[in-house]
């Protein structure tokens, strides 16, 4: 009565939070706004995303997710717990059991971070699972048989990679490379291009808009709005879908390599299963225009997206808490909790 199962996927752009049969609940932006002169948090999540790149000075907009580690300890706190009150819709005295995603790079140190922040923002229990499991079991890839299923979560701090079977992890690549690598490209190449510095915020609507991975037949444009850095005063240029391919070319470039680092340690077997089933992308990054074509070509693999990209994640840890007996080899450990 006391107790609920919540699910959350941390991720270095958005939250999103499961809770034990009522599926997601909660799907916001990884943002704190605090108040520099009280320390406090004034706006968390889609309040404070809005006025990134608004504020005043006493205001600061603050991602505590950093290539989907904690990079502010506190503020990440913060976060958590208002997301778990929401969760909770403010019932008193209950406690939360949490399974929550980390990204399969991670050093003990940051993985005991992400546990610290959970039980201080009010979890009661605390169980982790690396991301590339948890998105992978939401994709409805088959992890538990013995057969080589491949996954490539592309998120906003982090790309992962990895090879599954027998419900672990058999090769697999974590790289701080993803969504806000291709957002800091944009910004860099218009910079470099056109002497026009543009924010964050417009990098990514970019990116979203007419943003694409390979040649397509939905070539268009799009006129952005920035400061010139030789007059100082605001300009606005119109970029093409070719310019902004330019610009991901280097970023998308390590994804590939981490891909094909990873089926080259991959075993014969389990290669033989990939080149059947193929390769299965999830992520806000799977949703590149072209992004499939350009793996498919470098590859030789068959590519698919995730039916929900974004999603799987958070979904995976769903299905988890709605199993939790089929997939304790998925959880890394501490089950011992539940």
């Amino acid at each position: 009565m006391f107790t609920k199962d919540i699910g959350i996927d941390l991720g270095t752009a958005n939250t999103l939070v499961y809770m034990r049969g009522k599926g997601i609940i909660i799907r916001e932006p990884s943002v704190v706004a605090v108040n520099t002169k009280t320390d406090k948090a004034r706006w968390v999540g889609k309040d404070a995303k809005e006025i990134i790149g608004r504020t005043p000075g006493t205001i600061v907009a603050v991602r505590p997710l950093k290539d989907g580690v904690i990079a502010d300890f506190d503020i990440a706190t913060t976060m958590l717990r208002e997301f778990i009150r929401k969760a909770l819709k403010g019932r008193l005295f209950t406690k939360a059991n949490v399974i929550i995603c980390i990204p399969s790079g991670v050093t003990p140190v940051e993985r005991r971070a992400v546990r610290e922040a959970c039980k201080n923002a009010g979890a009661n229990n605390v169980l982790i699972i690396e991301e590339p499991m948890a998105a992978a079991i939401g994709a409805g890839l088959p992890t538990n048989d013995p057969a080589g299923s491949m996954i490539v979560d592309i998120g906003g701090g982090t790309s992962e990679v990895a090879v599954i079977s027998l419900g672990g992890i058999v090769a697999s690549r974590s790289l701080r490379c993803a969504g806000d690598e291709f957002d800091n490209s944009i910004i860099n190449y218009i910079k470099k291009k056109y002497n026009l510095l543009i924010g964050e915020r417009t990098a990514e609507s970019v990116k979203l808009e007419i943003g694409s991975a390979f040649p397509g037949s939905d070539e268009s444009s799009v006129d952005i709005k920035g400061r010139n850095l030789l007059s100082g005063l605001p300009e606005n240029i119109r970029v093409t879908s070719a310019e902004i391919r330019d610009a991901l070319v280097e970023p998308l470039a390590r994804v590939i390599d981490a891909i094909k680092s990873t089926l080259e340690e991959t075993p014969p077997e389990l290669s033989a299963d990939i080149i059947d089933h193929g390769i299965t992308l999830s992520g806000g990054g799977a949703l590149l225009r072209g992004l499939d074509r350009l793996i498919n070509r470098e590859t030789g693999m068959p590519v698919y997206i995730a039916e929900y990209p974004l999603d799987c994640v958070a979904e995976g840890c769903g299905r988890i808490l709605e199993n939790i007996n089929d997939y304790q080899d998925a959880l890394t450990d501490n089950v011992k909790y539940y």
